[in-house]
């Protein structure tokens, strides 16, 4: 009992149970069955340690069953003398400052107002008694009534003193607890007690009640915790095999002995991947660390394919996994077998002796898969320059730290290498691009004591193990060769790239990482890998010296410098394919009469036999549009001349025959603004417009040059001054991913945003980039019309009788005052007079005579007659037969052409 400010209370503490703690039981072994009851009996009689750990399960549990039911009846004792405490408090209280109980002290009979009072508030709370006294203890009130004014038992001086009294005591009616507080005045002075009591027998009685079926549980639950124990021992003592405590004691210490001492390890992954178990040879071999147990076997820093496979569990034998310096063999087998805990079991055996082996099998594989890619990526292109960087791109990183090609001018450019000229840096290719070696580009004059010289020289590979310690290297450039060594280049192969008994160049290897210099393997690596590369780089300078060859043939055979001409102004464009050479070409050819004519020609295929074709054919038609003729007329006589270029390549079976040529022949006067076109299979010629708009013209297309049988028909186009004839090659407008209507809207796209100039058309043209110009050449004209005006212009019509010459004199005479062409009066006037009088004399009506001031004074005599006039030189006893060759001496150039109606006789004179 204690008491805390006039108040006593008696606390009581529980008792606290045991702790239980589950042992681990041992490892797995093999099971051994047995009855229950064998087993039960094997477990009862303690020898094993499944019989020990049932005898100490059972004496746990009924310690804990009896335990607990102690505790259960001193709580129960306690929460009761608690309970009848405060209930005796709250209702002495309660009762004192009631209304009516302290006047009732002052009544004369208090017994007879208090009795009923306090015996109805006795039976309404439950106590056993409320007793009111004076403050001398005598009763005013009790359920006995025998006992009123009676002295009350129990302690009252500190309720006298305004405080509350709890107290144990054993009344009359047995154990109880009372409480004693004082009734106060208005004035606080204590003017009675009130005393309330209750037994805590009453209290508890409840609890005590529910005794019994606390007991029948515990007697329950030790039942059953008896039958959980026999299982459990069941089963510890199937997995123990029935050994006892120090049998199972020596297996284990057996067992930690042999795991610890073999020197493989051994690792028990459990479900999940979690690291169960690991031996010290496998913490070796694995550099676990010290609490790998217990964690993730892909938190412990594994390599990703050990740790995979360890945490995978799937079945493995002999793998091999590479572990830091270790090579370890990793045999694994699953533990879930015949209802065993789902695992793995994995064993680990250091094979590090198998390294250098395997090493050196990786090395070979590597040069091997090497030397393979270098026969696959070298040599894609045929450019000497790329093939090059194919080599120097190949052997880093893979072989060297920085590689370079140095190749002989002539090399480059297609020719024999001399192996005393300089060479330049063509590749170069390195890890980093601030090593101090030569530039790309730079010539190079090779010292004779130079790694690279001696290579040169010999045909032999060198190598350099110390570039510190070689001094005719060092003698190459005394400073860069420092800068060299400083930088970390430390050693050096050089290998000559020769092709056949060539000797192309050479290749430097340098090394700078690995500590470890170049060696004689790594030698013969670098020559089989530059032998294979030189033979591409071979390859690509024939096709160089070939392709040059063609291009030199094709330009020459092209115009240099278009003719000087007033009826169009023309630019043109020509690209040749990126590889091989074709055929295409065209001209600008001036004729009679102020006219020019315009031709764009295609031969299918490349190379030399295409280009000389072309040739062929460029001449003819020059030679052709000598004669004046007609657009269709010509491409008839060039079609008989394809057709027998191609028998004679078959007769002599040297040549493949001409298996496509194309053409296109257009003609423009700037006098009409007419401009006649025929086509031979190539594509039509585009027209823009003065207002911008583009149309292709509506050529008939014609077959191609060769097929023969088949006419040509021309088209007249009347075009307005100021307008653009757009005249090209299928290589702008078609490819092997689209069709030419495509390439042709295109095209028509790019014309409609170019400017009037012809210069801007072709630039807008290619700019657009229709094709990649990777398969075809290109061949692009534009020429802008013009047209003479009438004013240069001046025609006549000459009745058939010689009287008319003398007009036509007087005519030109005035003509040719008015532009002031005075000097060529009687030049003009000799020409036309023998012209005309001839037309008169041998042609027929009409005839018509025609005068143009172009860049030339041109002279026309028009007449019906397809009779061809022939110069001739005249007998000393002739009369005539003197007007043509006259004419050809006064006259710059004269010729015939005919027309539809007849034939048409001009000669040019030069203007003063």
């Amino acid at each position: 009992m204690v008491r805390h400010g006039g108040r006593s209370e008696v606390t009581t503490r529980r008792p606290s149970g045991p702790r239980v703690q589950r042992a681990p039981g041992p490892a797995r072994g093999a099971n051994q069955r047995r009855g229950p009851a064998a087993a039960l009996r094997s477990a009862l009689s303690g020898r094993s340690v499944a019989g020990q750990v049932f005898v100490l399960q059972v004496v746990i549990v009924l310690l804990l069953v009896v335990a607990a039911v102690v505790a259960l009846v001193l709580q129960v004792r306690h929460d009761s003398t608690i309970e009848a405490r405060n209930r005796s408090v709250a209702v002495a209280e309660a009762f004192a400052n009631a209304p009516g109980t302290r006047e009732a002290l002052d009544d004369p009979d208090p017994t007879a107002v208090l009795q009923p009072r306090a015996e109805a508030a006795r039976e309404a709370t439950g106590v056993d008694f409320i007793v009111v006294m004076n403050t001398d203890g005598t009763r005013y009130t009790h359920p006995f009534p025998d006992r009123i004014g009676k002295k009350f038992v129990g302690t009252l001086q500190p309720a006298l003193a305004g405080g509350v009294v709890t107290e144990e005591i054993d009344g009359t009616i047995g154990p109880l607890v009372q409480a004693v507080v004082p009734i106060k005045d208005d004035d606080g002075k204590v003017v009675g007690l009130v005393s309330a009591g209750i037994t805590t027998e009453n209290v508890g009685g409840t609890a005590n009640e529910q005794l019994p079926v606390l007991l029948a549980a515990g007697a329950a639950g030790l039942a059953l915790a008896m039958a959980g124990t026999a299982l459990v021992s069941r089963r510890l003592l199937r997995q123990t095999h029935g050994l006892g405590p120090n049998e199972m004691t020596r297996m284990y210490e057996h067992h930690d002995a042999v795991l610890h001492a073999v020197r493989e390890g051994v690792m028990i992954v459990g479900d999940g991947g979690r690291l169960l178990l690991a031996n010290d040879e496998a913490h070796r071999l694995l550099d676990l660390p010290a609490d790998a147990t217990g964690r993730q076997v892909r938190d412990l820093g594994l390599a990703p394919d050990t740790a995979d496979l360890l945490a995978s569990g799937r079945m493995a034998t002999d793998e091999v996994h590479r572990v830091g310096d270790r090579l370890l063999a990793v045999n694994q087998r699953p533990t879930d077998l015949q209802g065993a805990p789902a695992g793995s079991v994995a064993t680990l055996r250091d094979s590090t002796e198998l390294r250098a082996l395997s090493g050196r099998a990786e090395t070979a594989r590597e040069r091997l898969n090497m030397l393979y890619d270098a026969g696959v990526e070298i040599g894609t292109s045929l450019d000497v320059a790329r093939t090059a960087e194919e080599l120097a791109e190949l052997a880093v990183p893979r072989f060297a730290d920085f590689a370079t090609v140095d190749l002989f001018e002539a090399v480059l450019s297609g020719g024999q290498p001399d192996l005393g000229a300089d060479v330049r840096r063509t590749a170069v290719s390195g890890i980093r691009k601030d090593a101090p070696l030569y530039p790309l580009g730079q010539q190079i004059r090779l010292v004779p004591s130079s790694p690279q010289a001696r290579a040169v020289r010999s045909g032999q590979a060198v190598l350099e193990p110390r570039l510190s310690e070689a001094p005719g290297w060092r003698a190459q450039d005394l400073e860069r060769s420092a800068q060299v060594v400083e930088y970390g280049i430390h050693s050096l192969i050089a290998v000559p790239l020769r092709a056949g008994s060539l000797v192309l160049g050479v290749v430097s290897f340098w090394r700078s990482e690995k500590p470890e210099p170049f060696d004689a393997d790594e030698l013969a690596l670098a020559e089989e890998l530059v032998a294979r590369a030189a033979v591409s780089i071979d390859n690509a300078r024939r096709y160089t010296r070939e392709h040059s060859m063609a291009v030199t043939l094709q330009r020459s055979l092209l115009p240099r410098n278009l003719p000087e001409q007033n009826a169009l102004e023309i630019a043109y464009r020509y690209l040749p394919a990126q590889a091989g050479v074709g055929g295409d070409w065209f001209d600008v050819l001036p004729l009679s009469g102020a006219r020019v004519a315009l031709v764009v020609g295609d031969v299918v295929g490349h190379g030399l036999h295409a280009a000389a074709t072309m040739g062929r054919l460029r001449t003819a038609v020059h030679n052709f549009s000598a004669l004046d003729l007609p657009p269709d007329e010509l491409l008839s006589l060039l079609d008989e001349l394809v057709g027998r270029i191609d028998q004679d390549e078959t007769v002599e079976g040297g040549s493949a025959p001409v298996t496509g040529a194309t053409c296109l022949y257009a003609i423009y006067d700037p006098v009409s603004r007419t401009c006649t076109v025929a086509r031979a299979g190539h594509p039509p010629p585009a027209l823009i417009h003065p207002d911008g708009s583009v149309e292709f013209a509506d050529v008939p297309a014609g077959p191609p040059l060769g097929l023969g049988g088949l006419p040509f028909e021309t088209v007249d186009l009347e075009l307005a001054e100021g307008s653009r004839l757009v005249l090209y090659t299928d290589g702008l407008v078609e490819d092997r991913e689209r069709d030419i209507d495509v390439g042709l809207e295109l095209l028509r796209s790019a014309l409609e945003q170019a400017d009037d100039s012809p210069e801007d058309t072709c630039r807008v043209v290619l700019d657009s980039r229709l094709t990649a110009r990777s398969s075809d050449d290109i061949a692009l004209i534009v020429a802008r019309t013009r047209a003479l005006d009438a004013d240069r212009v001046a025609e006549w019509q000459v009745p058939s009788d010689p009287a008319a010459v003398a007009d036509v004199r007087a005519e030109v005479t005035r003509r040719l005052a008015h532009w002031g062409l005075d000097e060529l009066t009687f030049a003009t006037e000799l020409i036309l007079s023998e012209l005309v009088t001839n037309a008169i004399r041998y042609g027929g009506d009409p005839i018509h005579v025609r005068m143009l001031r172009d860049r030339t004074l041109i002279c026309e005599v028009f007449d019906s007659s397809s009779t061809s006039p022939h110069l001739r030189y005249a007998a000393m006893t002739d009369e005539g037969g003197r007007g043509l060759f006259l004419v050809a001496q006064l006259a710059e150039r004269w010729g015939t052409r005919y027309t539809p109606e007849g034939k048409v006789i001009w000669a040019e004179q030069p203007l003063p």
